[in-house]
């Protein structure tokens, strides 16, 4: 199950949103953060002798795969370090969702470094069916690109950002900013770091489990300081670790166990969590490591990799502008497992928020306070798992797209296709065999008949055809307008299937259990939202309600570093920018693109 979920992350299903966000979150804990806002000053935007507008000495973009944007209203009057921090110093963006309905990973993590949708830079999902090849083809692929393992591991394929079709902004930061820049990235997963690596990242790393050792591709080229750390602090040497529970249990405010939910097959369902391996297992295993990347421990080895990097490196000491990328992959693999309503999330959230307490005090020490700018998002939110949402009210279940293939090719039978005339079902995207759809265009009953009979699945909402989100129409359903912003001519499918408000996309056998929770990948607001929090050099402190995306962090983080970003979805977040000039001014200093 972990192999796909790898490889396919996005998810199919949607989440509850808590009808009152911050109820959780006492008064006392409302007030601090509120009187915490008024004495922390706006970081201001210095000017250089010569007049020049003077740039942050580094960026650092951070993305906490599937936090949901009311994890922050839940969870922050617990936390006391990293998340806390950027939630009282920074500015927070409350009201900041996707636009668009391919809520996953990689393509998260494209709109946020490159500022635009999928529509425009081509990543439509974590992997896609290929028409020219006839196979899916994972979103970092390429056939010309090696992989390579530290500390002397093998690891297999290539990946790189070649199916990207936008510079991201570490990019366009390396290329206007000056040679100085280095971009270092990492993550568990190579679609994460590698996309907000970009096409000219200097490290960019990611965890291979099959081998067990950490990874990059020789379009990036490895750096002597990971080779050290990875081999002075192999992951195997965490076998037997322990996850326990940071607070007393009644701190928790879910049930201990999720109904519906399936973690590691050895851990059960309850607190503690041991990374064992397989029953019986004495040393690391393919379960050990499932267990390590499902656990905080993969979270605190990628911040001691990225204060390494710091250190070796000297970022934000090169005289230019450098970029600091981090994306923790666990609450991801947590969530999958356990749910938004889990204690194991709750308790991963919480830390992570050390985690991050500890780099930020780091990046204080060697690169100053105040000399460094950072951005926090999500790529994605997660649905509950179904069998908790039944339990309040809700019409809410599993949809088998097994099934809704099934179903179709069976409809087609009597209009005298060729079969199969479905080339693949991948989540609710249904791509037809060469020639197929160009016919069914042609013949309108055997359209309906299909369509139709993808409807009658039970879990479906309804059924889009290509043409009708291909050009983004200005009056369309919310729902509509959001597969527009994920279409990309060549590579979306040939028919959309929205599920239902509160039913998951299974993408097993049908009739066959599941052996995950739950996921994501819909066009509802509840995989939709998630935090944008900016901290740091020229951000103002505040709660901001404007309505926001992702894409608008490239932007900003661009305005604050005084370049320009190619052709871009998001906006400037103005309003929460220190100033210390008219605008006019300051865009005077921004290098040409």
């Amino acid at each position: 199950m972990r192999g796909l979920v790898r490889s396919m992350t996005g998810r199919g299903g949607v989440l509850l949103l808590a009808a009152a966000l911050g109820a959780t979150c006492g008064a006392n804990s409302r007030a601090q953060g509120v009187e915490a806002r008024k004495q922390a000053p706006a970081l201001k935007k210095p000017a250089t002798a010569s007049g020049k507008v003077a740039r942050p000495k580094l960026v650092v973009v951070i993305v906490v795969d599937q936090m949901r944007g009311d994890y922050v209203d839940k969870f922050r009057g617990q936390w006391t370090g990293g998340l806390r921090r950027l939630v009282d110093e920074g500015a927070w963006f409350r009201d900041a969702a996707y636009p668009y309905a391919a809520t996953e990973t990689c393509v998260g993590h494209a709109t946020i470094s490159t500022g635009a949708f999928p529509s425009t830079h081509g990543i439509v999902a974590n992997a896609w069916w290929d028409r020219e090849s006839q196979k899916m083809v994972t979103c970092t692929s390429d056939g010309k690109a090696k992989n390579s393992g530290y500390a002397g591991g093998a690891v297999k394929g290539g990946d790189d950002a070649s199916l990207l079709r936008m510079p991201t902004f570490s990019d366009e930061l390396k290329f206007q900013a000056g040679g100085a820049t280095r971009i270092v990235t990492f993550s568990l997963k190579a679609r994460a770091a590698i996309m907000l690596g970009g096409h000219k990242g200097d490290a960019v790393t990611w965890f291979d489990p099959a081998a067990g050792v950490w990874a990059t591709s020789n379009v990036y080229g490895t750096m002597p300081f990971i080779e050290d750390y990875t081999t002075a602090h192999a992951v195997k040497n965490e076998f037997g670790q322990t996850w326990t529970l940071s607070l007393p249990r009644d701190r928790y405010f879910y049930d201990e166990v999720t109904p519906g939910a399936a973690g590691p097959e050895a851990w059960g369902k309850t607190f503690p969590h041991v990374l064992g391996g397989a029953k019986g297992a004495t040393a690391a295993d393919a379960e050990f490591y499932e267990q390590w990347e499902t656990s905080p421990y993969a979270d605190t080895y990628l911040t001691r990799l990225a204060e390494t990097a710091v250190d070796r490196l000297g970022l934000g000491k090169s005289g230019g502008t450098d970029f600091l990328g981090v994306s923790y992959s666990s609450p991801d693999y947590v969530g999958h497992a356990y749910g938004p309503r889990s204690w194991e999330i709750q308790d991963i959230l919480l830390r992570l928020d050390k985690d991050l307490g500890d780099l930020f005090a780091h990046l204080d020490e060697k690169v100053g306070r105040g000399n460094y700018v950072v951005a926090l998002s999500a790529d994605h939110g997660v649905v509950p798992v179904p069998e908790d949402m039944l339990r309040s009210g809700a019409d809410a279940g599993v949809l088998n797209v097994a099934e809704v293939q099934e179903r179709m090719e069976k409809a087609l039978e009597p209009f005298n296709y060729t079969k199969p005339a479905i080339a693949k079902v991948s989540e609710g995207s249904v791509y037809f065999s060469t020639g197929i759809y160009e016919r069914l265009e042609r013949d309108p009953a055997a359209m309906r008949a299909i369509v139709g009979a993808a409807v009658a699945v039970p879990g479906v909402a309804a059924v889009y055809r290509a043409e009708e989100v291909a050009d983004r129409p200005a009056t369309e359903s919310p729902v509509r307008s959001a597969l527009a912003a994920s279409y990309f001519v060549g590579r979306s499918p040939d028919l959309f299937v929205v599920p239902k408000p509160f039913w998951l996309v299974s993408w097993g056998p049908v009739g066959k259990t599941r052996d995950y929770g739950t996921g994501h990948g819909t066009p509802y607001y509840y995989d939709q939202h998630v935090p944008v929090l900016l901290m740091g050099f020229g951000i103002r402190a505040g709660e901001y309600f404007e309505r926001v995306t992702p894409a608008d962090i490239a932007p900003t983080l661009a305005a604050i570093c005084g370049i320009t970003l190619a052709s871009r979805d998001g906006h400037v977040l103005g309003q929460a920018l220190a100033r210390t000039r008219p605008w006019s001014s300051i865009s005077r200093t921004t290098k040409p693109d």
